[in-house]
């Protein structure tokens, strides 16, 4: 399957220099897309909680409806290839989840190896699962396979690892061992001959220091939505603050 988006998505992954990791910013609806997209970023990945957020659902109680039109609004809004933040899929059989996401114009998708509930699931079932999205996607997605080991508390490196190995083994095109120390880097990185995804705090992001240690694919969660979020809340406690017969001045 001929995906000349995913293509170009998959080459911003390679060949950098480690001090400059691809940085996607993670835009939240439509309007935050294009203000990432003018800025000059060459791609973006969307935050499944900031997308929440925007939607009025707690994270992780996105009907799946509403994150595909979501998506769909944002990659026709951005111009730029899109990945999106699918959590674990919605519960929809391979087949489908592929034409859906081609269906929403992203080129790409993370999807998580927890549920709501906090449980892993089997790894070894996991990446046959992964195995058949790589397969019905027949590369015409970049699939970046999350790995939950260290935020569902297990905090040894290899139990990363062990996730890592299995589904590149399966067919994915990254990894992102969510919430990984950075001083454990060098050894994940060191696991994987694919790039791996960190998740940087969303302000001043250490890139460069990241890249050193091993990142090639930085995002930032909700971080953004949420400080985009502090600067509404600080506008709105500012404008309840005029007297009722005043205005702002704009």
């Amino acid at each position: 399957m001929t995906n000349t988006g995913a293509e170009h998505f998959r080459s911003l992954h390679h060949g950098r220099h480690p001090e400059h990791p691809l940085v996607l910013p993670g835009p939240w609806d439509a309007a935050a897309a294009r203000a990432f997209a003018d800025a000059g970023f060459p791609a973006l990945a969307t935050p499944s909680a900031g997308v929440a957020a925007s939607l009025g659902y707690a994270d992780g109680d996105v009907p799946a409806d509403e994150m595909f039109a979501a998506v769909t609004r944002i990659a026709r809004a951005a111009g730029v290839p899109v990945s999106a933040d699918l959590e674990g899929g919605y519960g929809l059989p391979p087949k489908e989840l592929v034409e859906r996401i081609l269906a929403t114009g992203a080129v790409g998708c993370n999807l998580e190896d927890s549920g709501p509930s906090g449980a892993l699931a089997d790894p070894r079932r996991h990446a046959d699962w992964l195995a058949e999205v790589c397969a019905e996607a027949d590369g015409a997605l970049f699939v970046n396979a999350r790995v939950d080991t260290y935020l569902r508390g297990d905090t040894d490196p290899e139990a990363a690892v062990a996730r890592i190995t299995l589904y590149e083994a399966a067919g994915v095109h990254g990894v992102y061992p969510i919430t990984a120390p950075p001083e454990h880097l060098p050894v994940l990185a060191a696991a994987t001959t694919l790039p791996v995804n960190v998740h940087a705090a969303a302000t001043a992001p250490p890139v460069a220091a990241l890249g050193r240690l091993g990142a090639r694919r930085i995002t930032f969660g909700p971080g953004l939505q949420r400080r985009a979020l502090g600067a509404v809340a600080e506008m709105a406690r500012e404008l309840a603050g005029f007297p009722p017969d005043a205005a702002p001045t704009l």
